[in-house]
């Protein structure tokens, strides 16, 4: 996996969420849809690494060389998501025609009162999960997020709604204490959400097939839901244009329960598993990817499969809880690296 999408600059900041947050919330989000169109021209004019990245993943979807059209349309498709966010953690929900599939598998889990970990990606809006909160009021949802790295975003979170801003797990802690507050979320029957697809520099990984290349995924969210046995639902939010989105969830595992000698040979088949599923619906809606940059690049700074995956829970708590966390929190990083 590439470090550049850790180096690349935001697409943003302080001001840029605070003007978007602005609009949306006083303007509308009528009138803030009209503006994405010169805002993702900007990007499409002036982020030449993105664009560059999204053209070559493109192409690899679409099988040819992909035209400017389709950068911007996929530039454009990331920043109404960043939109709809807004509303999103706002719960303004009424906006949104989301349509849910599979919460069979998710009901299944929480209504025995065991808590389930959430896996997402960077594909579409993993916000769209807040649509739960007005079907089943009585469903928590805790979101792995570091506080520090995104301070922009807590300051923003925290003007929206005070609420869910605290229901936040700080990825920034010690992995011990980030290990301890999952299984404590879990223990009150909490939905636990965090992303999945991104592997941080220097962090265990393991590559498989995804997209017709082996690509790296982190194995740390894998290790956590060996160790502490908690079952798995896969989440998909997929941004249909307008005010249409998809939720689809996947029943994965009802419980990872791998003996600490059979992980290293059992996680990079689980990763593999989920690579598939993602492919899945990377196909289906090609423009809802939202990791810009090399998604298949290696380097060497990240770690292989074999470090540390048969840690004892220990030894994972320190070495994987906070890899895990930065991997991928719900709340997303910056339009520099996808989210």
């Amino acid at each position: 996996m590439s470090a550049q999408w850790k180096r690349r600059h935001e697409g943003g900041g302080r001001f840029a969420l605070a003007l978007i947050r602005l609009i949306g919330c006083y303007g509308g989000r009528g009138l803030a849809r009209l503006l994405l169109h010169p805002i993702a021209l900007y990007f499409l004019l002036r982020r030449g690494e993105e664009r560059r990245d999204s053209r070559a993943y493109l192409s690899r979807m679409f099988g040819r060389r992909a035209g400017w059209r389709e950068v911007l349309r996929h530039i454009r498709t990331f920043a109404q998501t960043i939109l709809d966010r807004l509303f999103l953690l706002s719960e303004d929900l009424r906006r949104f025609d989301v349509r849910v599939s599979g919460l069979e598998a998710l009901h299944a889990q929480l209504d025995r009162g065991r808590g389930v970990l959430v896996f997402g990606s960077h594909l579409g809006s993993f916000e769209v999960l807040r649509v739960l909160s007005r079907r089943r009021p009585d469903y928590k949802i805790r979101v792995l997020l570091d506080k520090g790295h995104s301070a922009a975003l807590m300051q923003v979170l925290d003007a929206l709604n005070p609420e869910i801003a605290a229901t936040v797990i700080d990825a920034g802690q010690s992995g011990p204490a980030i290990m301890l507050a999952i299984q404590q979320a879990a223990d009150e029957g909490a939905m636990i959400a965090l992303l999945v697809d991104r592997t941080q520099p220097g962090e265990p990984s393991v590559r498989v097939p995804f997209l017709g290349t082996p690509a790296a995924f982190p194995t740390a969210p894998w290790q956590i839901a060996a160790v502490l046995k908690i079952p798995v639902v896969l989440a998909f939010g997929l941004y249909r244009g307008g005010n249409r989105y998809d939720l689809v969830f996947e029943a994965f595992s009802d419980g990872i329960d791998l003996p600490r000698r059979e992980r290293a040979a059992a996680i990079p088949a689980l990763i593999g598993r989920y690579a598939a599923r993602l492919e899945h619906h990377v196909r289906d809606a090609p423009y809802n990817w939202f990791n810009f940059y090399d998604f298949w690049e290696h380097d060497d700074e990240t770690g292989d499969a074999d470090n540390g995956a048969t840690d004892g829970p220990g030894t994972q708590g320190r070495r994987h809880g906070r890899a895990a966390v930065r991997a991928g929190p719900v709340l997303g990083d910056g339009a520099g690296g996808g989210r």
